[in-house]
């Protein structure tokens, strides 16, 4: 029922900003910007201070999610090898195809997945996958990247310095999360803040939706959206070489938890979309990655589902 409802809320969200975009485009898309905006600024941090706040992490996951840290810096070295090595991409591109190979969507279709594919026993290790790779991931490696390639953040180390601070409003929420006690994130806080989560992903995909229209020649939106080689090398990143490569670098340590091997091969989350746009890296690529990754994991998990 939980992947069901969020296929839902993904396509209901994309389908009225794209038909949005058709209506009246200038209104739609100065909306899209504005909730991506909100998203940053007043719905995300929350869901990572007390969700943060909240958890708690053994010996032996703590050495998953070190694995899973170091892998995500080496599937976003790959994808910077691939864009400006191979493709010669423009730097605002290159900042787009690694978002959307290291910025995944652990909580929005990661929790539900984690239940209906494993089992409620299992949500507990995907939240912590959740919160201490996908937040670090999110707020250093995404954020920083926007800094580094982005056309909004302005010339020189100090000028894009300054944009990752001041651009990062995770970042802080998660600070006082990890400095905060328990006492000050009781459960129904935690699972408020996991329904303002869900709550996100139709405003997030309203503005996928809202970009691809954007981005489409003579108002026909392409259906599905075009497999350009970034999509693809973003793409591949994410599905593929992020869960291979984590299961290689576990393989002599650990039995990696089945939690963490699903929440790494989870799509491009909308947060990319939020990082893209705050820093202007290439919101295209980054909407039609979140598109096709998204796609087929949905198709994956329903075939898991019925067979």
């Amino acid at each position: 029922m939980g992947v069901l409802l969020t296929l839902v809320l993904m396509v209901a969200g994309a389908g009225v900003g794209v038909e949005a975009e058709r209506r009246r485009p200038e209104e739609a898309v100065a909306l899209a910007r504005k909730l991506l905006l909100v998203m940053l600024y007043v719905l995300v941090p929350p869901v990572i201070f007390f969700n943060l706040a909240a958890s708690s992490i053994s010996v032996d996951n703590a050495v998953g999610i070190g694995l899973a840290l170091v892998n995500m810096a080496l599937v976003g070295a790959a994808a910077w090898f691939a864009c400006t090595r191979m493709l010669r991409l423009s730097p605002p591109q290159t900042g787009a195809v690694i978002c959307g190979a290291i910025v995944a969507n652990t909580t929005y279709l990661g929790y539900p997945l984690t239940v209906a594919l494993l089992g409620h026993d299992h949500l507990a290790t995907g939240v912590l996958f959740d919160v201490l790779v996908g937040g670090p991931t999110l707020m250093f490696g995404a954020f920083g990247v926007g800094a580094a390639f982005g056309t909004k953040a302005g010339e020189g180390m100090s000028e894009r310095a300054r944009a990752f601070f001041t651009r990062n409003p995770p970042l802080y929420a998660a600070a006082l999360g990890l400095l905060a006690p328990s006492a000050l994130a009781p459960q129904i806080l935690v699972d408020t803040s996991q329904v303002l989560a869900v709550a996100i992903l139709p405003l997030g995909f309203f503005a996928v939706g809202a970009t691809l229209a954007e981005g489409a020649e003579q108002g026909e939106l392409p259906l599905p959206p075009p497999v350009t080689a970034p999509v693809a090398i973003a793409t591949i990143g994410r599905l593929a070489l992020a869960p291979a490569l984590l299961m290689l670098l576990a393989a002599p340590l650990i039995e990696l938890p089945s939690a963490y091997r699903l929440m790494s091969a989870m799509p491009t989350g909308i947060n990319a979309l939020v990082v893209s746009h705050a820093y202007g890296l290439d919101n295209r690529i980054v909407a039609e990655t979140i598109t096709w990754s998204t796609a087929i994991v949905i198709v994956a998990a329903l075939l898991s589902l019925l067979l």
